[in-house]
């Protein structure tokens, strides 16, 4: 599936319409360069599920949690993991398989911890403010 984002307005519209298309996924990994838009299209997800809360990267927590009517959602930034054994001292796994949306940007870092099923969200940058969003269940 692909998404055309001309500009940041209909970024609420496409994270609606992957939270629709997708109502049973809760694991979602987002890849694109630095400054693609993986966060801030994060934040319109989790505004999407009801999330009140400001939200932001975890580039230094590695991981924020935010609550909604959906239930928990847990999002992950692991560009700065030295190693997936920082994933596995983080009890990495009791998130990915809580039944909670998680939210995983630079999954890159963590290859081999990598549930077997998940949707991949991949953001292309053309120009200016204008995306496409790639998405692919696995």
């Amino acid at each position: 599936m692909k998404i055309e984002v001309k500009d940041l307005n209909e970024l609420k519209k496409a994270a609606q319409d992957v939270i629709n298309l997708y109502p049973d996924d809760r694991i979602f990994l987002f890849y694109g360069n630095m400054g693609a838009g993986k966060t801030t299209f994060i934040n319109e997800l989790c505004l999407a599920l009801g999330v009140t809360d400001h939200t932001s990267s975890p580039t230094f927590s590695i991981v924020n949690e935010y609550n909604s009517s959906s239930g928990n959602i847990f999002h992950f930034d692991f560009y700065r993991l030295k190693n997936e054994m920082e994933a596995l001292d983080m009890g990495y796994e009791e998130y990915f398989y809580s039944g909670d949306y998680c939210f995983v940007e630079w999954s890159e870092k963590i290859p081999n911890l990598i549930p077997l099923h998940f949707v991949k969200v991949a953001i292309d940058v053309l120009e200016n403010q204008h995306r496409v969003i790639h998405i692919e269940k696995k």
